[in-house]
């Protein structure tokens, strides 16, 4: 009796000294994130983000986890490490996701350090294809596609495997003339013989010949681009389009099941959903997606929420 009394209590000691050792722990751990803070509020950031780096992974009160990130975040823009702003970023994100303080900044440190990348590139590398594509797509982005498609075309005078060139090319030629379809194939054509991976080029070939009511040459590069890219929406709507035109109702359905998915505010995989189910007399489900089609309309009129793009190139 005396024995286990003698253990228990030293056991009890134990648990009791290991307690207060994390309490302690606890306490050195926000002090030192309290002071980090601190040093970033007043601008001292290498010294700031000396202890924060170090203490922010420590298990601490939750707010000040918070603002030791926000400070982290901050602190790593003024002294430009974007790893810290990242590592921060991603924190914030997954632990306060919703919070609009961290949308923000997200949105703001984000478009700025891609700014800085932009500059740091075209410095570093000038002549590099990489910087020459940045530029010609700032040319594109401003509407200005004489430049753009100059600029694509000296890049693939001096790098002609360059991936996403041919892409870009047909992309303009499309917006350009929308009726010139067959020269913008021969551009996407000419990005597969690039890279044979890109599910974009799949994509907009799968387009062009669905415009053209060639559904049977559609549909494998419809069902391609999937292949090559389980997470892009647009290739599934596509197929399950060009699957309902050709009668395999079935296919459809499987295809548009993933769409909707994928991007269940559009309307449009409901109604192609229901003319599958009606097609192989399933009243029941036709009738669901139906209704599912005349929500998602409803939502869209309230909410004025845009529908997925084409896939863009990689």
């Amino acid at each position: 009796m005396m024995v286990a009394a003698l253990v228990c209590g030293t056991a009890g000691e134990l648990l009791g000294a290991q307690a207060e050792r994390k309490m302690s722990e606890g306490s050195s751990s926000s002090a030192r994130i309290e002071q980090g803070v601190d040093l970033a509020s007043k601008g001292k950031c290498p010294e700031a983000l000396a202890i924060l780096r170090k203490s922010i992974p420590a298990p601490v009160d939750k707010q000040l986890r918070y603002r030791a990130a926000m400070a982290s975040a901050q602190c790593g823009m003024s002294v430009d490490q974007a790893d810290v702003v990242v590592e921060s970023l991603l924190l914030l994100n997954r632990e306060f996701p919703d919070d609009s303080k961290v949308l923000y900044i997200t949105s703001r440190y984000y478009s700025e350090l891609a700014n800085r990348a932009a500059r740091k590139l075209t410095v570093k590398a000038p002549s590099s294809a990489e910087a020459q594509v940045l530029m010609a797509e700032a040319y594109q982005a401003r509407g200005d596609f004489e430049s753009a498609t100059a600029k694509y075309r000296r890049i693939l005078e001096q790098y002609p495997k360059q991936p996403g060139v041919h892409y870009q090319l047909g992309q303009i030629i499309l917006a350009k003339m929308p009726a010139a379809t067959e020269e913008a194939k021969r551009e996407f054509e000419a990005e597969l013989q690039v890279n044979a991976n890109s599910p974009a080029a799949e994509y907009m070939l799968g387009d062009l010949a669905s415009r053209a009511m060639k559904n049977d040459e559609a549909i494998p590069h419809f069902s391609r681009a999937t292949e090559l890219d389980v997470s892009l929406a647009q290739p599934y709507l596509g197929l399950g389009v060009a699957l309902n035109a050709v009668g395999r109702f079935t296919d459809a359905i499987d295809a548009l099941k993933k769409y909707v998915r994928l991007t269940p505010a559009d309307p449009a995989g409901y109604y192609q959903l229901a003319i599958a189910y009606s097609r192989i007399g399933n009243k029941q489900e036709a009738d669901k997606q139906r209704t599912l089609q005349l929500d998602a309309e409803e939502k869209l009129k309230l909410h004025s929420a845009p529908t997925q793009g084409a896939p863009q190139p990689r």
